[in-house]
């Protein structure tokens, strides 16, 4: 006798509906804790950028605070509204949310430790997204898309992740990273206290050897 087909159907995978990490209570203490005192955005705000928040309008808020304690004012409930929608939802403004943010905050002290696992959550998404974006590759890669070249393209989202703590869906060109790399240079430069640059000895070879002579990859002539 046939084996039913109601038999064969395999119950539902409960982890195929899980919702990606979050933890919307700690970006609202977080949130919290910098429209109180605004000393916590700058414990996170070295590695803490607004798409490392789960939730959209704690992306907004944190941007806003940043930009107004970066301009020298102050961040509060009443001047970061100005910057934001009225109306939260149908039944909350924006006002009242901010208020709440506020009552709900958690020290400064462990602002940095908040801000860590809202990062870390990020990154977990963005993993899960790469992965994702890995399998459905792997099942409809078409005849340009080698396996080598899946692998490459893999190794980059990951090594972009890493560097920045986010994934743009795509590796940064050479322009683009060597653009950065000189920016982030230069504000290290200022950092310093302005340090005069110590430029390497002459060896009396003309500048098109010495850079011709610089140490290779293995494998690479």
């Amino acid at each position: 006798m046939a084996e039913s087909n109601v038999a064969r159907i395999r119950p539902a995978d409960e982890k195929s509906f899980r919702l990606a990490p979050h933890n919307i209570e700690a970006e609202q203490a977080l949130l919290g804790a910098i429209l109180v005192n605004n000393e916590a955005f700058y414990r996170v705000s070295d590695f803490l950028l607004p798409e490392h928040f789960y939730e959209p309008v704690h992306r907004e808020i944190y941007e806003v605070c940043g930009k107004i304690i970066r301009a020298g004012k102050a961040a509060t409930p009443i001047t970061v509204k100005t910057y934001l929608p009225d109306v939260l939802t149908a039944d909350v403004t924006m006002q009242s949310y901010l208020s709440r943010l506020g009552s709900e905050a958690t020290t400064v002290l462990n602002a940095a430790d908040y801000g860590q696992a809202i990062y870390d959550l990020s990154i977990r998404r963005n993993l899960i997204q790469i992965g994702e974006e890995m399998t459905a590759t792997a099942y409809e890669s078409d005849v340009e898309m080698t396996a080598p070249k899946q692998i490459e393209e893999a190794e980059k989202s990951l090594f972009d992740l890493a560097e920045k703590g986010r994934y743009d869906g795509g590796f940064q060109g050479f322009n683009v990273a060597l653009t950065e790399a000189i920016k982030l240079a230069g504000e290290a430069y200022q950092r310093d206290g302005n340090r005069p640059y110590r430029s390497r000895p002459n060896d009396g070879r003309p500048a098109e050897i010495r850079s011709d002579h610089r140490r290779r990859p293995p494998g690479l002539r």
